[in-house]
């Protein structure tokens, strides 16, 4: 009755985490009928293109035991298990490549239905299942009963195709009493391909239409109550808040260590207070001149006051900021572009040595 009433309460579409989680699970919609349709097409592949091949090489290859059976010595045991094994090598060779069609077709039939992942917990043997009472409940309950009613609908359609091939060869094989007896076997396969193909067509319109039933079933089996939808938001927004706490951590850290190094710039190009640069040139440290900190607003009037304090010169260059700020990132080196740029402030500092704390007006050109 718990079970049927969390049923009833289940009225919430599921939810992307819902459905996703649901699948980390192992809980999947699965067709059983396209894996029956990948048999049938395996067996009408093999009667089709390997069977008369691979019948004809076997026969050739047990033709010797027929024709001359006492050429084949028998006298002690290991004689009788040498020719046991050589008959057993000539079946292996075929029926290896038809086994090996039909595992191929297995596994290509699961992994269209979905990606193939290891759940521990569905190998994990679960006792529940093998209760009487659940046992019961699930053959005789709604999708035991569906089941049922699947099998039944599939069943008839596949009687009523193989019916209409066989009445529609009826003339064949009431004829079939004056062909010659070794022209007997092609046409029975023949006969069998036709048959196979069309229960092959049967099955497919089945298996189309129990893939749309098995994800139906599947969503609806995933439904939510309204309490969980509302647990799930309250989660999702809790974590979305740490995350943002986290990264907001992280900024802040990484903006003091930015700040960190701006005693260690030469120099300071500002655009008055909406941008900041500070750069490092030493040339004893070789390299290109290096973006040690940069900023805007208030990080920019705090990048100049930690510069002022330590008597790093300001140079003020609207257009020069505003390109080495969105050019270049923080520990980089300036491309070749701004090499020119930057040489003039550099030999302009030189010269304005004992000018401390210096700043400079450059109008963009």
């Amino acid at each position: 009755m718990a079970e049927e009433q969390d049923k009833e309460s289940q009225t919430e579409e599921p939810t992307e985490k819902r459905l996703a989680d649901a699948i980390e699970r192992g809980v999947v919609p699965m067709s059983r009928e396209v894996g029956l349709l990948a048999s049938l097409a395996s067996m009408l592949i093999v009667m089709g293109f390997l069977l008369r091949d691979a019948a004809g090489r076997l026969v050739g290859a047990l033709v010797h035991f027929i024709d001359d059976p006492a050429g084949w010595r028998l006298d002690q045991g290991s004689d009788a298990i040498a020719l046991g094994k050589l008959i057993l090598l000539k079946a292996l060779a075929f029926l290896a490549p038809i086994f090996a069609l039909f595992i191929v077709a297995g596994i290509v039939a699961s992994a269209a239905q979905n990606a193939p992942r290891f759940v521990l917990d569905r190998v994990i043997p679960d006792f529940s299942r093998i209760s009487i009472r659940s046992g019961f409940s699930r053959i005789y309950g709604l999708h035991g009963l569906t089941e049922f009613l699947k099998n039944v609908v599939k069943f008839s359609a596949v009687v009523a195709i193989v019916a209409m091939v066989l009445n529609g060869q009826r003339i064949l094989l009431v004829n079939a009493m004056f062909y010659e007896v070794g022209a007997l076997p092609d046409r029975a396969l023949n006969f069998a391909i036709r048959l196979v193909a069309a229960s092959v067509a049967a099955t497919l319109v089945v298996a189309a239409a129990d893939i749309v039933w098995a994800r139906l079933h599947w969503l609806r089996g995933q439904r939510m109550s309204r309490q969980e939808v509302k647990e799930e938001i309250k989660q999702a927004e809790g974590d979305r808040l740490v995350k943002a706490r986290l990264r907001s951590i992280r900024l802040d850290r990484s903006r003091k260590r930015m700040l960190a190094a701006v005693p260690k710039a030469t120099m300071v190009v500002a655009n008055p207070t909406h941008y900041a640069v500070a750069l490092r040139y030493v040339r004893s440290e070789g390299g290109a001149p290096i973006v040690v900190a940069k900023g805007q607003d208030l990080i920019a009037l705090k990048i100049r006051a930690i510069a002022e304090e330590h008597e790093i010169p300001v140079i003020e260059d609207k257009p020069l900021a505003r390109s080495l700020y969105d050019a270049v990132k923080v520990d980089a080196q300036i491309p070749p572009e701004f090499y020119r740029a930057i040489a003039e402030l550099i030999h302009f500092i030189q010269q304005k040595k004992s000018n401390w704390p210096i700043v400079r007006e450059r109008r963009a050109q």
